[in-house]
Order: structure tokens, then sequence, then C-alpha cells
């Protein structure tokens, strides 16, 4: 079998996807030929228009003309936002996958507007993009959630539809002996609780909420620090930041590479994620897995990420967010729980795992009749 995984141009999030599903699926099924197909890198941050439009060209006619002119049995396109790709597929015999990992641009259509220098127009390619799962044979969505989602806003038969969750990296693993040092490293004392967001700053990963909750922690006197990486804040969250006088308990520590990423994932006491909306929510299981509680949503895909293993709450309530922080703190009995809960949830999350239930849906595709 002669399987294209058609990747997308540097995304983060995308390759670590795209690398797992490949590297799984070659140690499940050697004898299968995986074959990646990469468009080319154009600057997505680029604001010249000349840029913009190479990299439209890429994506919406040079790199679906190469993927479609390859000798494969199934091409499976990793990224919803590809999907458009399906469109020329049709014409040839070739069995198509997508994953689709969310429809955030859907119910939030801000989400790239300033990345984008007409936002109207992108959104709407984005939509057509999308739509492009309509014609693919399977659609891979990482959580039940986000499979409920695509059903609803394309009005995809649900029996085309199959759920696989992303993996979390073998990198992302306690480091016991490093703990110490890494915090005297950020000048964390010993009974410093220590409270980690990682991820964007867009109005869904809820960071008001989460900043008003640090502001009822400072109230009742808990000695804490709040750690941001990823995206810095925005100008509007600074201000908050500001006016609650959170200055001195609130740091920015810049956007990681991997390995400093679970560092700070070690060095941290609870991960506190509580998103108003997620496809999946990577980040779960990577504290999970490197031993640190989380404390996100009720909402979403979360509760499906981390079922018992993690106080799930009303991201709406900035009470219940600083509750349970609160409740981490002073139950260190519920926290031990949580920390051996986390290490047993995240067991199956392998990306061999993942990989066999994609080769499985490609096996079906390719039976006769």
């Amino acid at each position: 079998m002669r399987i294209a995984i058609a990747r997308t141009m540097p995304e983060f999030s995308m390759d670590v996807y795209a690398e797992g599903l490949v590297s799984g699926l070659r140690a499940i099924r050697p004898e299968w030929e995986i074959v990646e197909l990469f468009p080319q890198p154009i600057d997505r941050k680029s604001r010249s228009s000349l840029v913009r439009v190479r990299k439209y060209y890429e994506r919406f006619w040079n790199f679906p003309r190469h993927v479609t002119q390859q000798d494969t049995d199934i091409v499976h396109i990793v990224e919803a936002a590809e999907a458009h790709m399906v469109y020329w597929l049709r014409k040839t015999a070739k069995r198509t996958v997508v994953t689709c990992h969310d429809l955030i641009n859907y119910f939030y259509s801000d989400n790239r507007v300033a990345s984008v220098q007409l936002p109207m127009v992108s959104h709407q390619m984005w939509l057509h993009a999308i739509q492009g799962m309509r014609y693919a044979d399977r659609v891979v969505a990482v959580s039940a959630a986000t499979a409920k989602d695509t059903v609803q806003i394309l009005n995809l038969e649900p029996d085309r539809i199959r759920v696989v969750p992303n993996a979390v990296e073998a990198v992302f693993q306690p480091l016991p002996d490093r703990v110490q040092s890494i915090r005297q490293q950020y000048a964390l004392q010993p009974n410093t609780f220590c409270l980690l967001n990682v991820g964007s700053d867009h109005r869904r990963k809820n960071l008001l909420n989460i900043l008003q909750s640090l502001a009822i922690l400072n109230q009742v006197g808990l000695s804490f620090v709040f750690w941001k990486v990823g995206s810095d804040f925005t100008a509007e969250q600074k201000d908050l930041i500001q006016h609650l006088q959170l200055e001195q308990v609130v740091r920015y520590l810049g956007k990681p590479d991997r390995a400093t990423l679970v560092d700070f994932y070690n060095a941290a006491d609870v991960l506190v994620s509580p998103s108003l909306f997620e496809g999946f929510g990577m980040t779960l299981l990577e504290a999970m897995a490197c031993g640190t509680p989380a404390i996100t949503s009720n909402v979403s895909s979360m509760p499906e990420v981390v079922g018992d293993s993690g106080l799930l709450v009303d991201p709406n309530s900035v009470q219940a967010i600083a509750d349970a922080v609160l409740r981490l703190y002073k139950d260190r009995t519920l926290y031990t729980d949580l920390v051996n809960k986390g290490f047993a949830r995240v067991k199956p999350f392998t990306w061999q795992n993942t990989a066999e239930q994609v080769a499985t849906i490609y096996e079906k595709l390719l039976q006769p009749g």
C-alpha cells in the first residue's frame, strides 16, 4: 500500500501531528510506503502582497496539482483547512482522508484576523476549503466534539467520520531530578504555587477570566506566580494585568522550544487552561504526561481529554477557576490522586495507537466492495 501524507506549510501544531502520524504508521506498518508531500514553504507572516499571492497560488493551485499527480492508493490531508485538495482528487481514483482538528474559525471568525490583510476573503477561502471534507471518503476527527461540529456545520454523514484522538510525544515526561533546579533558575520560592498557561492569546483561551481569577487569589493571600508561555499577552490583557495590580505575579516567558516547555510543565504545580473552545487540547495531555494536574473547562472537547484526571470548571465563572486553584493548593491528597490518574490517562495516547486506528481506516477503504 502506498500512502501519501499531504502536509501543510510549516506550522508547529500541524507538524507535530503529521510527524507523529508518519512515525506511527512506519512503526506499525513497515511494509507500507509512506510518502510525505510538502508544499513550497512561504512566509505566512509576510505583509507583502506579492508573497501572499505566491502563498495562495501554492496552496490552492500548485500543491494540489502536485498531490493529484502522485501514484498513491490513499491521500491523507492532515488539516481540514487544506481540504480544498479533495476537489482536485475527486477526478482521480485515489481515496481521500482528511483530518479535522477543529472548526474554530467558524465559531470565532476573528481567529485569524490579525494575521491576514483581507480577513473576509481569507475566511471565505477557509469556508470553501473545509467544505471539501464533504467529498472525502473519510474524515478523521480528533475528538467527539469536533466530529459533532463537523456533522452540524457541514451536514456530513456521521458514518463517514471516525474519531481518532491525538497523541502526546514521549519527550513530555516527569523530570523529578530537575524540578528544583528549574524552579531555582526562574527564582521560584519553595512555597510559591506555580500556575502555567500554554498557548495563544486568542479570546477563546479565556485569559481575561483567568486573570480575574488571579486577582481573587491575590486577595486571599495565596503565594503564587502565573507563567504564560506561547503568545504574549494582548494589549487588552496587559491593561487588565495592570488594572488588577498583578504585575508582581504574572510573567510571560516567551515561546519555548520543546525541551524548555517540558521544563516549564515540570516546574509548574498546575496547568490552568479553562478555554472556551478547543478541538482537542494537546496541552492537557502534555501537562498530565509531565505529572502536572490540569484545571480546564467542562465544555467542548476538554472533558474527553482529561476525564476524571483533572478539575473541570465553568470557564465563564471567575470564582470557579480561583476555587479550583485553591482546592489543589490545599488538598494534597486530591493533588496526588490527580497526578497519578493523569499518568494513567495519557498512557493510551501514543502515536502508534493513533496510527493503528488510522491504518485501519485506510485498510477498510481499500477493501473490495
